[in-house]
């Protein structure tokens, strides 16, 4: 169907470029251009036309002030093309001897006048008609890929025989410890008052955060914990949240590991 839509406008803009041409060239040799370069005259005027809405269309999300500069281009060429063609009709119209159907030279610059802006409107349409089908299916693509996209879960990976039987090196151990003493110092704090409530400590937003619903994917939910903590009277900030989460997920993800 794009296709069909495409070449029908072609052929339009081809016909209605010649019928502009040949009045748009009798106008150039009435204004005694050489005999030679009358056919420059149509070209630079009806392919001023279709440049200037092909700029236009390219120019669609650019600065105002050089789309307002190119569309001020683009309806003086096209006056200029339609007064030209209504011109030569009309002048034609008055010298003419009337055998058949004779008609006015309102009617003859109106007919006239629809050679120029056919070819505007086609040049137009068929810029339009190429464009859609690829912006079409690059939404499609992006749609598709989105929809289908799956979420990113990194699980830890299970452990083979040979990582299990070699020997662990003392300085991740020492690396392991350092969480384990910065926890029992921050359950060892005592819990802060604010609004008359008190401050859940660590160990409290862990113990609570274990009944949490939980999140996407089956994760630790931060923002479920803190839901959970305030509704058993306590407060808590973000950081604690987070160190607690960070926690139960620790712990999610070694039973996920035990269990395979």
């Amino acid at each position: 169907m794009a296709v069909a839509i495409r070449t029908g406008v072609a052929l339009m803009a081809l016909g209605a470029f010649a019928l502009s041409y040949d009045a748009l060239r009798q106008m150039a040799a009435a204004s005694h251009v050489h005999p030679a370069l009358t056919y420059v005259f149509p070209l630079l005027v009806d392919g001023f036309i279709a440049l200037g809405i092909g700029a236009l269309l390219v120019l669609h999300a650019g600065p105002l002030r050089a789309r307002l500069y190119v569309a001020s281009l683009v309806a003086l060429a096209t006056a200029t093309s339609i007064w030209a063609n209504v011109l030569h009709a009309i002048r034609l119209n008055q010298q003419a001897r009337h055998t058949g159907l004779p008609l006015d030279d309102i009617t003859v610059g109106v007919i006239s006048a629809i050679a120029p802006l056919a070819l505007a409107g086609a040049v137009h349409f068929y810029l339009l008609v190429q464009r859609q089908p690829a912006t079409r299916h690059n939404t499609a693509d992006t749609k598709s890929a989105t929809r289908h996209r799956p979420d990113i879960v990194h699980e830890p990976r299970p452990a083979s025989a040979a990582d299990a039987a070699a020997p662990r090196p003392m300085e991740s151990n020492r690396d392991e410890a350092e969480p384990a003493r910065k926890q029992e110092a921050e359950t060892a704090t005592p819990p802060k008052r604010k609004g008359g409530k008190s401050s859940a400590t660590l160990e409290q937003a862990i113990e609570i955060g274990r009944t949490a619903q939980p999140g996407r994917d089956g994760n630790a939910s931060r923002r479920h914990i803190e839901d959970a903590v305030r509704d058993k009277g306590f407060t808590i900030n973000k950081d604690l949240a987070e160190k607690a989460k960070d926690i139960l997920q620790a712990e999610l993800d070694e039973h996920i590991a035990a269990v395979r």
